[in-house]
């Protein structure tokens, strides 16, 4: 059995924000289920989004932030998250963060689809990575921060599992800890926590074509569900427009939205120049907008992609902005310069996760969550570009701030049973839980993907009860392992990604519904 003050699972920007800030006030775990690096942060090409310069104003941030939510984002929410945004710039510099910058100094910024300013700090074309790799670097130094990985969380540890009854709109459920897989030795332990944060990441893995490392199969999501805590806004799942054609590569690699905004122009296999003809904003639209454009382009030529062409634009500069993607690009033999880049939408972000609060409360006590996994009300129907790094920023310091009163008010629940597992076997049969996820990710990419419609979504659900009920049952049976888990978790996942598509009755961002009225968007 292990014990710490604070447990944080997930190792993004959100988790190592979060367990930094918290290392300065008690002791803090950090456990991941494969390797640190291994986290959504760490692909993010684009950047962050913050009003940093004159020119801009806290006002057309949130402005921008609610036109592309299509105006469910909350606007209280909006609000905290871009007047906050300096001083989390601010951290991140102070740990050592290196932002491109003009001759005078300046952050050097970006424009990306829906934004109306400069506003995207960035490290050349792998901001994300840049992040990780100073978070980590600063975090495996603290003396407060222990990182183990390797060590797989299965199950929130509550009240459930001393004999009590929870139901799903209680207000009393607790969260002491969590079950958790440890790879190496094969065995379930226990840890107790006075706090516990997931920052598990999202949910790309449960289609076919994703952004998302492998890692991202929706389990903080899942397990909080199954503790009966409360999700919202499932439904909106984020496609990304353009990721390179590469088949058989996964994760799929990101050409960030910034090439956009750099000048490269969508276009046909055959030459033709398309998105004028779905938006005003052309090429910059928001990315619903255009993963919608390019999907169905693709459909109507019969085509596998679509291409982005950047070749009109300055060469020296264009590699210098992208030197991964042209380095990438290069590797297939692909030279960005002279050539379009073929690209598919895919999979990307969640909008919706476990509901919180302003704090990153969750609804069960004593467990707050944030990153990609959480649910802020930030983005509401679609995720504005680059908001994300700085919402799991801005939300880690607020709960930190928050739990570190609660934190000498808690003790440890010694009375928690160890993991029972009797009367389970080793499942020999491997093919059924890796033939069970491609069936999984086939449902979920043809019936409740960019495009949705009723009979598609009745058949999707039809078919995810039988998955479901088959892997509950070999669940049940067997010796817990990752595979098993991540499969019992995307299923849950995906199970409420079409339920909450199911319910909403109009179509609006991201929940594009055929057989749903449209709503008319705002500006």
């Amino acid at each position: 059995m292990r014990t710490t003050d604070f447990l944080v699972v997930g190792s993004g920007v959100a988790g190592l924000t979060f367990a930094l800030k918290a290392a300065e006030i008690g002791k803090v775990l950090i456990v991941t289920k494969a390797s640190v690096t291994d986290a959504n942060t760490n692909f993010a090409q684009g950047g962050i989004a913050a009003v940093t310069d004159i020119t801009d104003s806290f006002e057309k941030h949130i402005h921008d932030t609610m036109v592309a939510g299509d105006f469910l984002s909350k606007e209280n929410i909006v609000k905290i998250v871009v007047e906050e945004a300096p001083a989390r710039i601010k951290d991140l510099v102070d740990y050592g963060i290196d932002f491109d910058r003009r001759p005078d100094g300046s952050f050097d910024l970006h424009k990306e689809g829906g934004h109306s300013d400069f506003r995207i700090l960035h490290h050349k074309d792998n901001t994300g990575f840049e992040v990780e790799r100073a978070l980590v670097e600063r975090a495996s130094k603290h003396p407060n921060i222990t990182m183990v990985d390797h060590l797989f969380a299965m199950e929130l540890i509550t009240q459930h599992y001393l004999g009590e009854t929870c139901t799903r709109y209680d207000d009393n459920i607790e969260c002491y800890g969590i079950y958790a897989l440890n790879v190496k030795t094969e065995k379930v332990e226990k840890i107790l926590a006075k706090v516990t944060y997931l920052a598990t990441g999202g949910i790309g893995n449960i289609y076919q074509v994703t952004t998302n490392p492998v890692v991202a199969t929706g389990d903080g999501i899942a397990m909080v569900y199954r503790a009966k805590g409360i999700i919202d806004n499932m439904e909106f799942v984020q496609f990304h427009p353009t990721s390179l054609y590469h088949p058989g590569e996964r994760p799929s690699f990101l050409i960030t939205e910034a090439m956009r905004g750099f000048g490269a122009i969508l276009k046909t296999p055959d030459g033709n120049t398309f998105m004028e003809k779905y938006d005003e904003r052309g090429c910059l639209a928001p990315r619903d907008i255009v993963a919608r454009a390019i999907d169905n382009e693709m459909k109507i030529h019969g085509c596998d992609y679509v291409l982005l062409d950047a070749t009109h634009t300055d060469t020296e500069a264009l590699k210098q902005h992208f030197p991964n993607i042209y380095s990438k690009c290069l590797s297939i033999g692909i030279d960005i310069t002279k050539q379009p880049i073929p690209v598919v939408p895919a999979a990307h972000y969640l909008c919706g996760g476990i509901r919180v609060d302003e704090f990153g409360r969750t609804t069960i006590k004593h467990l707050y969550a944030g990153g990609e996994t959480a649910c802020t009300g930030l983005h509401g129907a679609n995720r504005l570009a680059s908001n994300s790094l700085l919402e799991a920023l801005v939300f880690a310091h607020r709960s930190v701030e928050h739990s570190k009163d609660l934190i000498k008010k808690l003790d440890f629940c010694y009375d928690i049973p160890e993991w029972n597992d009797e009367g389970t076997v080793i499942n020999e049969e491997k093919v059924l839980i890796t033939q069970t996820f491609k069936e999984l990710q086939q449902i979920m990419t043809y019936y409740v993907g960019i495009v949705r419609s009723n009979l598609r979504m009745n058949r999707a659900l039809d078919r995810l009860y039988i998955l479901y009920n088959e892997t509950e049952e070999l669940y049940k049976r067997s010796k817990v392992t990752v595979p098993l888990c991540e499969l019992r978790n995307a299923i849950n996942t995906a199970f409420l990604v079409i339920k909450m598509a199911r319910r909403r009755r109009e179509s609006i961002g991201l929940h594009y519904n055929i057989d749903a009225p449209h709503r008319t968007p705002k500006h």
